[in-house]
């Protein structure tokens, strides 16, 4: 029967999935929970591990097919059938008198017609009905494998009993068979003449390239987030000072004690964490014709991987302190990159932030995350003059942006809550003191 190779459960955002790579082709030993192949969704590449020891039989879905939660991606011959079978194979098994006298004149016909034919001589082909007396007895797994690839039994070496065919014997004839033959170089030839130039055509000096399922679907939520939501941006600027002071008094005390060095961005989420209790819509999604209030704080953080951005979730960040959020940071930016994020840390997110400042840029409109509603753009930190107390002094500088579903908040609502981010920021110890 073999074990079925499944698509895993994949939760309500993520309806389908698209079959990549297969690590393993049919006839291949495989081992229990051995990557089999990958599949590429709108949000993170899963591998399918094998549920099971034992041979790929089958596979059921080729690359670029598009598949469903739970569908039959291929068949495993688990190492429990496979053991059976080839016991079966190798033990000696009671048959009729006529059977047992006709296979011992095969072999006997088979070693006969080696030593008598010469080498340089074609066998003569064999009639069906010479076929069908010829054939030596197999076993039903060794059947199977021969009628599924059209093999000719009497072409594979035999090491079985009595000169039986096995399971083993059919796979390795299918294996060497697979490998490619070396072949001689060909002669070289006198060094033809230089061509002349190519004129420049439409498409010269051009690479084409499929794009991948997680850089569509990025492609299509892009676009479907600036189609269907009325995205406005407000923009203001953050003196870092007050961060940097207190990050450079306590970095090496933090980092001695939690093992994560104190970055900005715990500030920034614990800030807004801040201003969502004043401004909850903030933190709200339309549904239908409703509006959802949420009254716990799932905060999204951009991170771009070579594959594409991604945006794994923190759950009740508002639970967590400053070392605990460092430390779920980091390690979500180290398994995005070496793709092992599950859909369920990609899923779920109320509010979302994304720094573009660590690749250099000074100022972005960000794109909303739908069903989102709003979104923090982090920039770009350089000294500025900046007035202070009718003063001119040079401050770490930072622009914020927060692009917002107009639909839903209102100009004043989105001003004041990035004001109010940017009053935390600037006075850190309010955001120790929750004031």
């Amino acid at each position: 029967m073999g074990t079925e190779v499944r698509v895993p459960r994949l939760p309500e955002s993520v309806t389908e999935a698209v079959v990549g790579d297969w690590h393993k082709k049919p006839g291949d030993r495989v081992q229990r929970d051995e990557t089999l192949l990958d599949l590429e969704t709108d949000k993170v590449v899963l591998d399918v591990p094998s549920p099971g020891t034992g041979i790929l039989r089958e596979v059921k879905k080729e690359k670029g097919a598009t598949v469903g939660s739970e569908e039959v991606l291929g068949i495993i011959e688990v190492a429990g059938e496979a053991e059976e079978e080839t016991a079966q194979e190798s033990s000696p098994k009671p048959m009729p008198s006529k059977q047992a006298q006709e296979s011992e004149t095969w072999a006997a016909e088979k070693k006969k017609t080696k030593a008598d034919s010469p080498e340089t001589a074609p066998p003569p082909a064999p009639s069906k009905e010479a076929e069908a007396e010829d054939m030596p007895p197999l076993s039903p797994a060794v059947r199977r494998l021969v009628r599924e690839h059209r093999l000719d039994p009497r072409e594979i070496p035999a090491t079985g009993r009595d000169g039986r065919l096995t399971k083993a014997d059919v796979v390795q004839f299918l294996q060497e068979e697979e490998e490619p033959v070396a072949t001689p170089p060909p002669p070289k030839s006198p060094a033809p003449a230089k061509p002349a130039p190519v004129p420049r055509e439409e498409g010269y000096g051009v690479r084409r390239e499929a794009m991948s399922q997680l850089r569509q679907r990025i492609a299509e939520r892009m676009l479907d987030s600036q189609q269907t939501t009325a995205t406005l941006s407000t923009f203001n600027e953050v003196s870092m000072q007050g961060i940097m002071e207190l990050r450079r008094r306590y970095r090496d005390a933090f980092e001695k004690r939690y093992g994560v060095r104190l970055g900005f961005m715990s500030f920034f989420i614990k800030a807004c964490i801040e201003a969502f209790k004043r401004y909850p819509m903030v933190n709200a999604t339309i549904q239908g014709n409703d509006i959802l209030y949420y009254h716990y704080y799932h905060i999204g953080i951009a991170v771009a991987t070579p594959r594409g951005l991604v945006v794994p979730v923190l759950p009740d960040a508002d639970q967590l302190n400053f070392a605990d959020i460092e430390i779920r940071i980091a390690d979500f930016a180290e398994r995005a990159h070496s793709g092992q994020l599950t859909i369920e840390e990609l899923s779920g997110g109320t509010f979302t932030i994304t720094n573009g400042g660590v690749f250099g840029s000074l100022l972005s409109t960000p794109i909303l995350n739908p069903p989102q509603s709003a979104i923090l753009g982090m920039h770009k930190i350089e000294d500025r003059p900046v007035a202070e107390n009718g003063e001119v002094k040079i401050r770490p500088m930072m622009y914020v942006a927060l692009s917002y579903d107009h639909r839903l908040i209102d100009g004043k609502e989105a001003v004041q809550f990035l004001v109010a981010v940017k009053e935390a920021l600037e006075d850190p110890m309010r955001l120790l003191l929750e004031v």
